[in-house]
């Protein structure tokens, strides 16, 4: 008797352990391709942005309350928001750049608004566009000569970010002589100063929101608005960093040269630096000489901290732990 107990419990054993897999396998699985989508939709959300009120470009309003006037603005609102990776780097690049173009602003009297100019026009850097505007602020080689640029095969001070904007200074101040209007002026480094007044007459209006233009003006200062306010607020849009996430500048020093350098890169190692970082410093020296027949003084930037660029010192502090919240912890004002 035991003997047939045991043998029925290993037949059933046995059983079990080639019908348990048939069995699981009947039981009905959850549908993957279901699961997938609803984590899709409860988990992944895009939001539309409020449009922000008592919007202004150097104390000129945006008139938000025309339904025109709000589309176009909240249109590059989320391209801005939405464009990411190319968005971070506007808040890591300002930290950078911005101390070096406010100042300059501030003396010719430029309202501070006009570094967002440069965002807009080069991303901040020395972008070539497809007409041949060259620098941070996007001048022609015509016009940047008639702004007292050197502008030769050796050297291009378009590339110059101090003179560049000094530059650009002149051409603003200039334009708001024409307009006296600030607004009428950014637009005009846009399309130009004979641009922007063919425009006006020709449509019986002194109000760039009241003009038609071609596509890039038209955006023009609604771009500039919406990197502002992002800039300005980047709580508001989702962006989130710490100090030690931003650019910052190597600490340097300039040295004076008035004579020829036949070889830029033996100069760059006689200064204790490779040709990489003299180029870096100093991107409006073009080719890998310098004539100098009249013996001009040109200003070279050379890094402090000798090979290389930056030092532990000159770096920006990476223990920060403070998420920035607004432009007061960001030098973008």
């Amino acid at each position: 008797m035991k003997t047939k107990k045991t043998i029925l419990t290993i037949t059933l054993s046995i059983c079990l352990i080639f019908l348990l897999p048939i069995f699981i396998s009947s039981v009905e699985k959850p549908d993957k391709n279901q699961e997938f989508a609803n984590n899709f939709k409860n988990k992944y959300s895009i939001y539309a942005i409020d449009t922000p009120k008592n919007i202004n470009f150097c104390n000129e309003p945006l008139p938000i309350s025309d339904i025109d006037i709000q589309e176009r603005f909240d249109k590059e609102l989320l391209s801005n928001t939405y464009f990411h990776s190319n968005t971070i780097l506007y808040f890591k690049k300002a930290n950078k750049w911005f101390p070096i173009i406010k100042p300059i602003l501030e003396k010719h009297g430029i309202p501070e608004d006009f570094k967002y100019l440069a965002v807009v026009e080069s991303n901040l850097s020395n972008a070539v566009s497809p007409s041949g505007a060259a620098g941070f602020w996007q001048l022609m080689r015509t016009t940047g000569k008639s702004l007292d640029l050197e502008i030769r095969q050796e050297i291009d001070e378009r590339y110059h970010l101090i003179k560049s904007t000094e530059a650009a200074c002149k051409y603003l101040l200039k334009a708001y002589a024409q307009f006296n209007n600030w607004t009428l002026s950014a637009a005009a480094y846009n399309m130009g100063i004979d641009g922007v007044k063919r425009q006006l007459k020709k449509q019986k209006t002194n109000n760039y929101y009241d003009l038609y233009l071609n596509t890039e003006t038209a955006r023009y200062i609604f771009r500039i608005l919406a990197v502002k306010d992002i800039l300005s607020h980047p709580n508001n849009y989702g962006f989130k960093f710490l100090g030690k996430h931003l650019y910052s500048q190597p600490k340097t020093h300039e040295i004076t040269v008035d004579s020829s350098i036949s070889n830029l890169a033996i100069f760059a190692k006689e200064q204790g630096i490779n040709y990489k970082i003299l180029k870096t410093l100093n991107p409006w020296l073009r080719k890998n000489t310098l004539s100098n027949a009249s013996r001009k003084k040109y200003q070279i930037m050379l890094p402090d901290s000798g090979y290389y660029m930056y030092s532990s010192v000159s770096q920006i502090d990476s223990s920060s732990s403070t998420i920035t919240t607004d432009s007061t912890n960001l030098n973008t004002k």
